[in-house]
């Protein structure tokens, strides 16, 4: 599998003036069958992902480490799938205060009466789908992400149902899967009303796969995202017709991801996606 930086996105500014950062590809080591942008959470990049997992140095799964793209996306064995890893804007985030750093939408404390960040969940959500625009149309294009990647994967997942984004720009591309770990759906709450009032939209959503995963012990879960976010979330994607919807809690403590966590994930993008030659 080989990797490689390019210039894709890169100089590209939201509505705001924020400039997104680089993208890096990790091209496929067989038939390529499916391409994914994969999303990072606050404050990482494009190049090198960080998970306070051991994908590959199993025997230390509390531990944080810092993986490369294409270390991370050899590890999970997928070799009919293309990898694009694109790098959120440098801005101020509320929740840290006005420290900046890499983020896909600035964010303050993640709870039921938040505010969301609609105009840079738009640009960000736009940004992604024009990566995926200019792959063939025999290859499956799908969405995934960490954290706040997550987020923006599953927004990417409310405009494709609606066909649009908040702008009311049409939504471009068909996508066929889309994962958010430890994340969840910003605007949760409207996304009933706002797919129930179109038959098309239904139908989109009653067609997309989502996988959401979450670590979770009794009483204590994760640390930066609360679960009961991530499992609102799934619901209210479940009751706003996204009957395809699958979400898997996993114990655990903290805000990464475990092996079972990813190896489950490798299963159900290689049947959702149709993959071949994948374990």
């Amino acid at each position: 599998m080989s990797y490689s930086h390019q210039s894709m996105g890169s100089g590209f500014r939201n509505a705001r003036g924020y400039e997104f950062g680089r993208t890096y590809v990790v091209r496929p080591k067989g038939k390529h069958q499916a391409t994914l942008v994969w999303l990072h959470g606050l404050g990482d990049n494009g190049s090198s992902l960080i998970l306070a997992c051991s994908l590959i140095l199993r025997s230390s799964p509390c531990l944080c480490f810092v993986y490369s793209s294409s270390q991370l996306m050899e590890s999970l064995h997928l070799p009919n799938i293309k990898w694009i890893c694109p790098t959120a804007p440098t801005r101020p985030v509320s929740s840290l205060g006005g420290f900046t750093c890499t983020a896909w939408f600035d964010v303050g404390e993640i709870s039921e009466d938040g505010h969301d960040d609609m105009e840079s969940l738009d640009a960000s959500a736009s940004h992604i789908a024009n990566l995926l625009c200019s792959e063939p149309a025999d290859v499956k294009v799908g969405i995934g992400g960490f954290s706040m990647g997550a987020a923006i994967s599953l927004y990417s997942a409310t405009c494709y149902a609606l066909g649009r984004y908040g702008t009311g720009h049409s939504y471009p591309i068909n996508l066929r899967a889309v994962v958010g770990l430890s994340g969840w759906l910003p605007g949760w709450k409207s996304i009933r009303n706002k797919i129930e009032s179109s038959y098309e939209a239904a139908r989109r959503a009653s067609s997309l796969p989502t996988y959401q995963s979450y670590l979770h012990m009794e009483l204590v879960s994760d640390d930066v995202v609360p679960y009961r976010f991530g499992e609102k979330s799934a619901q209210s994607l479940g009751m706003a017709g996204f009957r395809q919807t699958v979400f898997k809690p996993y114990q655990g403590l903290g805000h990464y991801t475990v092996p079972k966590e990813m190896d489950e994930v490798v299963h159900w993008l290689t049947t959702r996606l149709g993959l071949e030659g994948s374990r």
